[in-house]
């Protein structure tokens, strides 16, 4: 494993590692401050010594001194140890927010939402990123980057999932910093203008001037909004069938602009560059023009993280380019990973980090072996081939994160790419220019014609794609353990093949082992598994009972099952679902169960558990006088005034309460039964 001898990457996997510690174990400022220091100490004491000691220890304690960086990053990064984070500040139910807009988010059915950063709460001058949501209007015109916004409301937890296998979007903002929410009624905030501009405001407001001329000139709405994606990462005007097309055809990398748009540009300025090298510092001069050009890129597009990231990458292997010196190409992109996480740990949690550096370092470690195991002379046959071995390697790499995060695999992945790749780089450049020429208004009929008529063709080709659905492989389930298993087989599978060694066959076949008696384990486990969950829906009520790989769902009415259900069922494995009605009364192997609904029907002796739904019309308080009850559960099907009520008559009567939309689901307990 040569990769794993360079210092760049035992430097990164050093800092992960002290990244994934210190944001799951969260020890203190203090303490990670203590440890970081003693470990500089000791490598410096080494360092000093490094002569008359094996040079393993210092090899040991660099290693410690890394992984104790990246605890002290990470913790640094948490809010609670940020003295004027605004989480300090003294605050009561409702508070006067002074805010930023630092990025504007795709907007939701009823809501805008934007990032914002708090620069005052009440008097107090605070600093840290929140999530604003303002409703959809028409008339009042939507908020944009660097707009600052003075009103009055009451700061909340994102919450998290509710139910079981469920997006946890709370976990998801928090992975980005993000831990509260705001939300402001048209009335209840006044957008202030300011003449200080940030170098982001001033890219996204280029970036909709761009969007606004382009609206100008004869294309179609599914094309403007690719165009705009592909070029300008802007994603929140495209389509849900249009996006998941491209997910389906394994392409949706192509509408995000990341590595792989960035690493075409960056061929293409060194192509149109290349006869600067006949001067007198000439390469220098390329590479300026080069890095300039890059950033300027990314200026279009909006300075996404997404793009900065991509083009941070790229600036160090345009730089190491330069350079000509003989080293290892992972080298350059391992010292971008490590660079961009020790300015920005929390990138660790981003999918698009994951995937971008996973498909990265798959192309550079195993694209050059399979150019030398083929590589035929005939022109077309090459290209071919290299376009062919380009997107194999970049989908092994990310192929278990697909899995984990996204349950599905796209078999026809290697046409989509195999079709469109090739005239990304023509769609790129000659986008440049359609952008360029748009905003002087000097855009020819004919070539914005040309160019719609181009991206309906990819469009059109890509959707061909995802139709054939017997090629996506869907509904795949994986978890983490299965997510790390599988990279270890990869390798494994990888070094065999390179070279076969009894250590490497070992290897490969140890994981081949881990990664079938693990998976023999969770089918065993999901066979002699049987839960009863009362779900969180607005407006339904749903019960889902799972026996083993069959699930049964008792539910009110179909709203929310087609989004509740689908993660469910794959999760854990489900092979069979059926649906009834709700009854009044149920047996739980020992346990009375009663369900109240809008109907009023009340259970006329003990229970053990009683369920609300439907806002039923009683006096509870009445209600539990008259009989025994065990516990009063209350599910997302009820105002939330008659809600509140009960929980304080629960409160009083010393009842225990639960209500799925405070606490998430309600898991009964069946193995005590």
């Amino acid at each position: 494993m040569p990769f794993f001898q360079l210092v760049s990457v035992k430097l990164s996997l050093g800092l992960v590692l002290g990244i994934l510690i210190g944001y799951y174990f969260e020890p203190s400022l203090l303490l990670s401050s203590v440890l970081l220091a003693t470990c500089f100490i000791g490598l410096f004491l080494v360092y000093r010594l490094r002569i008359k000691i094996n040079e393993s220890l210092f090899g040991i304690t660099s290693a410690c001194t890394t992984v104790a960086l990246g605890i002290f990053i990470i913790v640094l990064s948490n809010p609670k140890n940020q003295s004027n984070h605004y989480t300090h500040a003294p605050i009561t139910t409702e508070a006067t927010f002074s805010l930023r807009i630092t990025e504007v988010l795709k907007p939701t059915q009823f809501t805008q939402r934007y990032i914002a950063n708090v620069q005052m709460l009440d008097s107090n001058r605070v600093s840290g990123k929140l999530l604003l949501r303002v409703p959809k209007d028409s008339i009042v015109p939507s908020l944009a980057v660097d707009d600052t916004v003075i009103g009055y409301g009451k700061m909340e937890e994102i919450p998290a999932a509710l139910n079981p296998h469920q997006f946890d979007y709370g976990d998801y903002m928090k992975k980005q910093g993000i831990q509260h929410q705001l939300y402001f009624d048209h009335q209840d905030y006044i957008r202030i203008k300011t003449d200080s501009k940030s170098l982001k405001g001033m890219a996204y407001r280029f970036r909709e001037l761009c969007i606004e001329k382009l609206k100008e000139y004869p294309f179609g709405k599914d094309e403007l909004s690719v165009l705009e994606a592909i070029l300008l990462g802007q994603r929140n005007d495209l389509s849900s069938s249009t996006y998941d097309n491209y997910k389906d055809a394994g392409a949706v990398h192509i509408l995000a602009v990341s590595g792989l748009h960035v690493g075409i540009v960056l061929l293409i300025l060194q192509f149109l560059l290349a006869p600067l090298r006949r001067w007198k510092h000439g390469q220098q001069i390329q590479l300026f023009l080069i890095l300039l050009l890059l950033w300027g890129f990314a200026f279009i597009a909006g300075l996404s993280p997404s793009i900065v990231r991509a083009v941070t990458m790229f600036s160090f292997v345009s730089y190491g380019l330069y350079l000509k010196r003989p080293t290892h190409p992972l080298n350059t992109i391992a010292l971008s990973f490590f660079f961009l996480l020790l300015v920005k740990p929390l990138y660790l949690f981003e999918v698009g980090f994951q995937m971008s550096y996973a498909a990265v370092f798959s192309i550079v470690w195993l694209y050059p072996k399979l150019q030398r195991f083929w590589n035929p002379q005939n022109f077309f046959l090459r290209k071919t081939w290299q376009l062919l071995t380009v997107s194999f390697t970049a989908q092994l790499g990310v192929l278990p994160i697909s899995l984990f995060y996204f349950h599905q695999f796209p078999g026809l992945f290697f046409v989509s790419n195999l079709i469109i790749v090739p005239f990304l780089g023509i769609l790129l450049g000659t986008g440049i220019l359609v952008i360029l020429l748009a905003l002087i208004g000097v855009l020819p009929q004919f070539l914005a014609i040309s160019y719609n008529s181009a991206i309906t063709w990819m469009n059109q080709t890509v959707g061909w794609v995802a139709q054939q659905e017997s090629f996506l492989f869907r509904d795949v389930s994986f978890d983490g353990v299965q997510l790390l298993l599988s990279y270890m087989l990869i390798l494994g599978l990888v070094f065999v093949c390179i070279k076969p060694k009894f250590q490497r066959i070992s290897w490969a076949l140890l994981s081949v082992l881990l990664l079938q008696g693990y998976t023999i384990f969770q089918l065993r486990h999901v066979n002699n598994k049987e839960q009863l969950i009362i779900a969180h829906q607005t407006a339904n009520t749903i019960i889902l009972h799972q026996n083993g790989n069959q699930l049964q769902v008792l539910h009110k009415n179909e709203r929310g099952l087609d989004y509740l259900l689908p993660n469910f069922a794959v999760s854990e494995r489900i092979g069979s679902v059926a649906f009834s009605g709700l009854s009044h009364s149920y047996q739980i192997a020992h346990k009375s169960f009663f369900i109240v609904d809008s109907s009023a029907i009340y259970p006329n002796k003990t229970v053990d558990y009683l369920l609300l739904t439907q806002s039923p019309k009683l006096n509870l308080e009445r209600l539990l006088d008259s009989i025994s009850v065990g516990q009063v559960l209350v599910d997302g099907s009820n105002y939330k005034s008659s809600v509140a009520l009960w929980k304080t008559t629960c409160k009083e009567k010393e009842i225990p309460f639960h209500y799925t939309g405070e606490k998430g689901a309600f898991y009964f307990d069946l193995e005590h039964y």
